[in-house]
């Protein structure tokens, strides 16, 4: 008996070694419609329902975001240069690599939003709401030096959603 355990050990370990079991990882295509690697500069979602889609690594330069429900909407290693987000509802959203350098996301809402090693530079940031939201302290920091104004929908200063000091 223990010399046929041995055997199936010796064997489930060589098919292990030799025929490895591939990963099976949850898509994150599973989230919503996905617009990956995509060309989407200057495009108008201005007021548009896009809860839960995704962007990956898509081209969103000047493209309008205006006053759009984003709520849960995933953005990664997207470029959003100049893009516009006034108005936006960007809360449980993903912002992962994003590039949203110029872009207007005044008086957005990035309530509980996870916004790590996205760039915010020359960003108008006027009356944002970042209560909750994961960001890199350092872009917190930087972000602080500028926050100014209070969201017209939450009530809440865009200094003190950021923790500035």
């Amino acid at each position: 008996m223990r010399y046929l355990q041995q055997l199936a050990a010796l064997v489930l370990v060589f098919v292990l070694l030799f025929f490895p079991l591939s990963a099976q990882a949850a898509s994150s295509s599973s989230i919503g419609r996905a617009a990956g690697d995509s060309e989407l500069t200057g495009k108008d979602f201005s007021g548009q329902a896009l809860q839960g889609v995704e962007f990956s690594n898509a081209k969103l330069e000047n493209t309008n975001f205006s006053n759009a429900d984003l709520r849960g909407a995933v953005f990664s290693g997207s470029v959003m240069k100049e893009a516009s987000l006034h108005g936006a509802d960007f809360t449980d959203g993903i912002a992962y690599i994003v590039d949203f350098r110029g872009a207007d996301l005044s008086d957005a809402i990035f309530l509980e939003a996870i916004l790590l090693r996205s760039r915010f530079e020359d960003a108008d940031i006027t009356g944002a709401d970042f209560s909750y939201a994961v960001l890199d302290g350092v872009q917190v920091k930087k972000l602080c030096e500028r926050a100014t104004g209070i969201n017209s929908k939450t009530g809440v200063a865009t200094r003190e959603s950021l923790g500035c000091r």
